[in-house]
């Protein structure tokens, strides 16, 4: 069982930087999840930077202690999770470093581990999405984002941080029937925008509607959309408000605080969630590392969330041993 320092016997500032302080292990050996990153940023269209994100998220996590009270839940009594470390990326090569996300990825899906990855820019998801697909095949999406990231291109490139889920339904990687955006905002190219996400399948709720439909429903919608599906959970940090989260390329104002953030990740308790990643943190303008203690609190939600199922499992597996007693053996 693998599982972080305790930080009450020792302090946070001693050791290795590693998620939460987990083992710095590259294992799926006896691990329900491993946190890895991806730090590619040379598919983004303004602000770079992104590479350093998943050492600057590191960096605060160590604050991170195992039980969450929102939850009422003590993550290692559950599951067992190391930091993976990083995957190798490409600078400047986004189809190599696809490669390198696709073989590392799959080497954990194998396993049936959970990864929780840490961008980097959002194209990298595309990558994650092909080894989903691999394991899965196509899976439905979750997306909180403040930018649909369905435009054909940037001056004429296909592959970049506003482009992977246009070339992710292109690919058949995804279930569009299944998948949801939520949170969109701010000023657009022309009115089609948006619209051409919906004529792609996905069903979009944007930062306005959420606010005239409120928490409870959007969460209702988002678990009547996927079903039981295999989901795919893709959190890019510019959801958030920048006030909340100023560390980030493309910031737009009007979004959500910290704590509805966490709650949009709380309330996805119950899917069937098969991985996710956190993408976009862009150190460099991370005032007083707010976005960092937002990221790495996302994160831990999603940790939290693998934990609850492992519980809900071995709870259910509890009743069937029951069941299956004789009679009088209860």
């Amino acid at each position: 069982m693998y599982k972080p320092k305790d930080s009450s016997k020792s302090p946070r500032f001693c050791g290795t930087r590693t998620f939460m302080r987990l083992e710095q292990v590259r294992t799926t050996d006896n691990v329900d999840f491993v946190i890895a990153g991806v730090p590619f940023d040379t598919a983004a269209s303004n602000r770079t930077g992104q590479r350093y994100a998943p050492q600057h998220i590191r960096d605060f996590s160590v604050l991170l202690r195992p039980y969450n009270p929102d939850q009422d839940i003590n993550i290692f009594d559950y599951c067992s999770g190391v930091d993976y470390g990083d995957i190798d990326v490409i600078p400047g090569n986004i189809h190599r470093t696809y490669e390198n996300i696709v073989s590392e990825l799959d080497k954990i899906l194998e396993k049936s581990v959970t990864p929780i990855l840490m961008g980097g820019d959002h194209s990298i998801t595309l990558g994650h999405l092909r080894a989903f697909a691999k394991k899965y095949g196509p899976v439905a999406l979750v997306h909180f984002d403040s930018h649909g990231d369905t435009w054909d291109n940037y001056f004429g490139e296909k592959y970049m941080h506003g482009t992977p889920f246009r070339r992710a339904v292109e690919e058949g990687l995804l279930d569009v029937d299944h998948s949801i955006q939520v949170g969109m905002r701010g000023p657009l190219y022309g009115p089609e925008d948006i619209q051409e996400q919906r004529d792609l399948g996905f069903k979009v709720i944007t930062m306005k509607e959420v606010r005239k439909l409120g928490y409870e429903n959007v969460m209702k919608q988002i678990h009547e959309r996927v079903g039981d599906k295999p989901v795919f959970v893709s959190y890019d940090i510019d959801f958030l408000d920048p006030a909340y989260a100023p560390g980030t390329g493309t910031p737009e104002v009007g979004g959500p605080t910290s704590y509805e953030g966490l709650e949009y990740a709380r309330g996805l308790d119950g899917l069937n969630l098969v991985g996710f990643d956190l993408v976009e943190v862009l150190p460099s303008y991370d005032s007083g590392e707010i976005t960092a203690i937002a990221a790495s609190s996302i994160i831990f939600e999603m940790i939290t969330l693998v934990a609850l199922k492992k519980r809900r499992e071995q709870e259910k597996d509890i009743k069937t041993n029951k069941e299956n007693l004789p009679i009088g053996k209860h």
